[in-house]
């Protein structure tokens, strides 16, 4: 995993696409110091706490961008499905020495060369909780990617959270079913435990309040606590106990262990069918 390297910051960064996900990385790159200039292509207009910010030059189109403008690290953060109508014009920065980071889901990197040519790019997975800065992202180089440009790359994504990296493109098909998709098994959960609770006899507020504060502080428990999963669920259950009984039902034959292993799969190759 990595986090903010303390590197000297980059030149200038060009984001292009600043919605959730965008907009999201730039508060963290300003916040963090991680370039001297950053410069936006986004045709909707900035969100008001990035309006009149000095340090960042916003363009509707890449046809507005200056020709003096050499960005260390172009970075896509567009939906997949104007990918292919977007990126093109910025393969001119490919001559420069610019790294390419796209987070346009299931846009693989030969895909992504057949726009850029012989560029560096990198290919992440982040998810949603880079709104708040808690996103987990994977990311995978392709060969042109130096060791600089992947420090730099590792900077760019610890402004939404923690990174990995893989060298096996394939494995971000798994890398999505995981932690690209799993924000929203986790909010099911929670929905399914409030539910639960509710007919038991709670009132509604208070079975959501508890079933969200569980998710939160069990989550937040399990990344501290240098045990296994396993054993913090065993640390939980007494024999013959309340959390024993509810487990014999979750853990059944058919129960959440191969329920979850069945959606990841599901995922997983729905995510193969995506790529292109």
């Amino acid at each position: 995993m990595s986090g903010n390297s303390g590197a000297a910051p980059a030149g200038t960064l060009l984001l292009v696409g600043c919605g959730q996900m965008g907009g999201a990385m730039l508060r963290g790159w300003l916040s963090g110091a991680a370039a001297s200039r950053f410069a936006v292509v986004e045709p909707a207009s900035p969100a008001a706490d990035f309006a009149g910010n000095d340090k960042i030059a916003w363009h509707r189109h890449a046809s507005e961008l200056p020709v003096e403008v050499r960005p260390e690290a172009v970075v896509f953060a567009v939906k997949p499905q104007v990918f292919d109508d977007v990126v093109p014009p910025y393969r001119r920065f490919a001559e420069a020495g610019t790294v390419f980071l796209s987070i346009a889901a299931g846009r693989t990197i030969a895909g992504m060369e057949r726009h850029l040519g012989a560029a560096a790019i990198v290919r992440a997975m982040p998810n949603t909780p880079a709104a708040i800065g808690r996103a987990i992202s994977v990311a995978c180089p392709n060969g042109r990617v130096s060791a600089a440009q992947r420090r730099l790359c590792e900077r760019l994504l610890a402004a939404i959270g923690e990174s990995a990296w893989v060298e096996d493109e394939a494995l971000l098909d798994p890398v999505t079913a995981v932690s690209g998709s799993g924000p929203a098994y986790v909010f099911l959960l929670i929905e399914a435990m409030a539910a639960g609770g509710e007919k038991m006899g709670l009132p509604a507020d208070l079975a959501l309040r508890l079933a969200q504060a569980t998710v939160a502080g069990s989550g937040e428990l399990a990344r501290v606590a240098g045990e296994s999963p396993a054993r913090l669920r065993e640390n939980v259950t007494s024999p013959g106990g309340t959390t024993r009984a509810a487990l014999d039902v979750l853990m059944a034959g058919d129960g959440l262990p191969a329920l979850m292993e069945r959606a990841v799969a599901a995922a997983t190759r729905r995510s193969r069918e995506l790529a292109s």
